[in-house]
């Protein structure tokens, strides 16, 4: 009954959350180079026969353009030579071309004979080089191979699924897949104790709801002790992201201090979706005008053991956050009004309060603290995994650990950033 409480109590702050800052319902209308690459290769051969038996095979090879290898082969000994000569593409030498063969006395065994174009250009010998190579991808130089291409490999998926959003079953099972190895390399003995893990960083991609990186959520989810509770708050988190359709989700950031870590969730919705419903005009699409804001949620951590089978790691000594959620604001709201009303502090959400409130009240109630294991991680790659297993990437963007500053966001729905954009393709008046 009290996760059932709690969990009422999560949906309807973060709903409002959506509304103020980011839902429409809250709006009243609601090379092909023509030049052949240098690593061509054209083999001409040609022979001689006498009776049943094949003469000496002269072949041309050319690694690089206007370059051209004559390897001659007698019985056993082998003679090579490097030629170059100038463009054989070169009009003029190429003009008016016949055919020349010099001339071998047939008495002399294992003849070779060159084919060549008229008039031939000229040749000089030069020192033989080795054949251009494409080079490999930058890596990092501080990781292994496998674990530059495993990391190349989360974030390519990432990009591909929308940071996992949109990832299909079997592309989650990959990931996961490559994750276990990856943790299974960890270079960081303690990582929640690392210097690493302090900065700003990125989710990249996980394999479930974006949201549940606030530890907002991961204290909802501590709540529910039964599978049944369970069961109910994996289905309030699929609701919420349906209800969420209309939106797009920015960035989703961790900015993690020595005690500290603040979240981020930053999202965009139309203002106007349904234009034809308001006017007289056939268009059906909305107006270039969003609503924007961020989500912040902060909680303090501290260092603990990860005891839970959530864990990949076998690394089990100070691998995991504590978290003891704060308070969760809205910041950089663009809504006129609104943004102003936000921007006090006074209206957020005390989660502290209402837990010492529920404990004082219900005496089988007890505080969430969530734990929110880091299975790997190195200078800019971590990976983090909650009670529940799911998988989260993160790119370290920066050591900084300040909270991002939404002040110079314009609390006019964009309509600025939209005049002067207009200004600037039609109309171009200036001042």
């Amino acid at each position: 009954m009290y996760a059932v409480t709690i969990l009422c109590w999560a949906g309807c702050w973060w709903s409002l959350g959506d509304a103020f800052a980011v839902s429409p319902l809250f709006h009243p209308l609601f090379v092909v180079r023509n030049n052949r690459p240098a690593s061509w290769s054209y083999t001409t051969e040609l022979s001689l026969a006498k009776g049943n038996k094949r003469s000496n095979e002269p072949r041309f090879e050319s690694q690089a353009p206007n370059r051209t290898v004559l390897e001659t082969v007698k019985g056993n000994q082998s003679d090579s030579s490097t030629l170059e000569s100038t463009s054989p593409r070169d009009a003029e030498a190429t003009k008016n071309t016949t055919a020349s063969v010099r001339s071998i006395p047939e008495n002399t065994p294992n003849a070779t004979v060159a084919v060549s174009s008229s008039p031939p250009p000229p040749l000089r010998k030069i020192e033989s080089s080795p054949s251009p190579t494409i080079p490999p991808p930058r890596v990092s130089s501080h990781k292994p191979t496998n674990v530059a291409k495993n990391w190349l490999y989360l974030q390519s998926i990432g990009a591909i699924t929308g940071r996992g959003e949109f990832a299909s079953a079997s592309q989650k099972e990959s990931v996961r897949t490559v994750v276990a190895a990856l943790e299974a390399v960890n270079p960081t003995p303690e990582p929640a104790a690392s210097p690493h893990l302090l900065g700003r960083w990125e989710l990249v991609f996980t394999d479930t709801h974006l949201f549940r990186s606030s530890p907002f959520f991961m204290a909802a989810r501590a709540v529910c002790v039964t599978d049944d509770a369970v069961q109910q708050f994996h289905w309030f988190c699929d609701m919420h992201r349906r209800a969420l359709a209309i939106s797009n989700i920015r960035a989703v950031r961790q900015i993690i201090g020595p005690t500290r870590l603040t979240s981020e969730f930053e999202v965009r919705a139309g203002a106007v979706p349904f234009l034809h419903d308001f006017t007289p005009w056939a268009y059906s699409g909305g107006w270039p005008i969003t609503i924007d804001g961020s989500i912040v949620s902060t909680a303090d951590w501290r260092l603990t053991t990860n005891a839970t089978a959530a864990s990949s790691s076998s690394n089990e000594t100070n691998n995991a956050m504590e978290f003891y959620m704060d308070t969760v604001q809205i910041k950089g709201s663009n809504l006129p009004g609104l943004r102003q009303i936000l921007d006090t502090g006074n209206v957020q959400l005390q989660s502290r309060e209402l837990a010492r409130w529920l404990e004082n009240t219900v005496a089988s109630y007890h505080t969430p603290r969530p734990v929110f294991a880091t299975t790997y991680l190195d200078e800019t790659l971590r990976i983090s995994r909650d009670v529940d297993g799911h998988v989260f990437v993160y790119v370290k963007t920066s050591d900084d650990t300040t909270p991002t500053d939404y002040s110079p966001i314009d609390a006019d729905l964009g309509v600025g950033r939209l005049l002067e954009g207009f200004n600037d393709a039609v109309t171009k008046f200036y001042l």
